[in-house]
C-alpha cells in the first residue's frame, strides 16, 4: 500500500519524490544497567573486570576468594588497581562479607550502613 503525504495535501506528486526517515534518531536506545559476576583468580585476568567498569553501564560483584587463598599481596594489588580505575571513573567499591568487593560506576551508589555505638541508658536518674 503505497502513502503519499502530497496527496494527503492535496497537492498532486510529479513521479519520484519521496520522504526520508530516519529511523536511529526516533527511538534512542536506552543503556541497560548489568550487573556482573566475576571471580578473580590472580592479577592478569582483570582486564575484563576492568573493561566492563569502563563502558560504564556495569555494576561488578567480584569473587575475591581464589586469589585471597593463593597470594594476599597479589590480591591487595589487584584491589588496588580496581579501586583506582573506580576512583577514575568517580565510582564506589566496597567490600561485601570477606570474599566479594562490590564496583559500580557514577551512577550506582554502595549505601554503607554506619553501625552507631550502642548508648547504654541508665533509666535509674539518668
Amino acid at each position: 500500500m503505497a502513502f503519499s503525504f502530497k496527496r494527503l495535501m492535496g497537492k498532486e506528486s510529479s513521479g519520484d519524490e519521496y520522504l526520508e526517515i530516519d529511523v536511529d534518531s526516533a527511538k534512542p536506545k536506552e543503556k541497560k544497567v548489568l550487573v556482573k559476576t566475576f571471580v578473580l583468580r590472580s592479577f592478569e585476568n582483570m582486564d575484563e573486570i576492568l573493561n566492563s567498569l569502563r563502558e560504564g553501564y556495569t555494576i561488578a560483584v567480584i569473587d575475591i576468594k581464589p586469589l585471597k587463598s593463593k597470594d594476599i599481596v597479589e590480591l591487595k594489588r589487584a584491589v588496588s588497581k580496581i579501586k583506582k580505575t573506580v576512583d577514575a571513573l568517580e565510582g564506589t567499591i566496597a567490600g561485601f562479607g570477606d570474599n566479594v568487593i562490590i564496583a559500580a560506576p557514577e551512577f550506582a551508589h554502595i549505601h554503607r550502613p554506619t553501625l552507631e555505638k550502642e548508648k547504654k541508658v541508665d533509666f535509674i536518674g539518668n
